[in-house]
């Protein structure tokens, strides 16, 4: 297993695909959407046989591009230091190999969508105007397995999600796919926000205003083909250029 350094990212392509990925654990963190050293971004490399994977026991903070290591469809560390968390395996391995389109695999545990997980029967409401494009994107896994211990639990997670971009895992927190890191990430933190804004409605008792069916996008393509996932991402990286800018190194 060798050691990636700072200088050794690979190739332009592969620095920047780890600088992206890099960038969301940072604004995740900054955002307090994760779990202390728990959840887990995964992000194909270029073919589809080797995967981005943050290390077991470095918080979101910490990562930067050069220490996030590369791992096979076996949960083998092919290239980098650290180990692979075993549920992080469990997981992404068998989402990445059922979702050719998902290149992308983040799951957090974000306390907005996670609070909603923890309701019967929790749903989305078409209510805000985020909610007419979310919501026919967003898969609903009402099983409660308890944590992933083995790959079946991974191949469930992927039938649960079948061809949907986010999952609310009951009891659990969330799990968004896409082609790239600014569309998996984009799309999660609007339905994170959306969440919030649903939960915060609900507190006050009063039953919440639904908008009419015809409003909804009815749109299940890429994100960013239609929302403006790169330019936040892009815009977030100049913040963390200025402030944190070993997230790149």
């Amino acid at each position: 297993m060798g050691t990636i350094t700072a200088s050794d990212l690979g190739d332009e392509t592969e620095a920047e695909l780890r600088r992206d990925l890099a960038a969301a654990f940072r604004i995740s963190a900054r955002l307090g959407l994760n779990s202390g050293i728990g959840n887990h971004f995964s992000l194909m490399l270029p073919g589809d046989e080797l995967y981005l994977l943050n290390p077991r026991g470095m918080l979101f903070q910490e990562l930067t591009a050069s220490n996030l290591i590369v791992v096979d469809y076996d949960g083998k560390v092919v290239r980098g230091e650290g180990v692979v968390r075993p549920v992080a395996f469990h997981i992404h391995a068998p989402i990445h190999k059922a979702r050719a389109d998902a290149r992308c695999v983040l799951h957090l545990h974000p306390p907005h969508t996670t609070a909603l997980s923890l309701i019967d029967n929790g749903r989305l409401a078409l209510a805000h105007h985020n909610n007419l494009i979310v919501n026919d994107r967003v898969a609903y896994d009402d099983a409660m397995t308890g944590p992933a211990g083995g790959l079946e639990e991974g191949y469930r997670l992927a039938e649960a999600l079948g061809d949907k971009t986010v999952m609310v895992m009951a009891n659990h927190g969330i799990l968004s796919v896409g082609p790239t890191v600014h569309d998996a990430l984009h799309e999660l933190l609007v339905v994170e926000q959306t969440c919030q804004y649903q939960l915060m409605a609900m507190w006050t008792g009063h039953q919440l205003r639904k908008q009419p069916d015809n409003l909804r996008w009815n749109y299940r393509g890429v994100w960013s083909d239609k929302l403006e996932g790169r330019f936040l991402l892009d815009a977030w990286r100049r913040v963390l250029d200025r402030e944190e800018p070993d997230y790149r190194t």
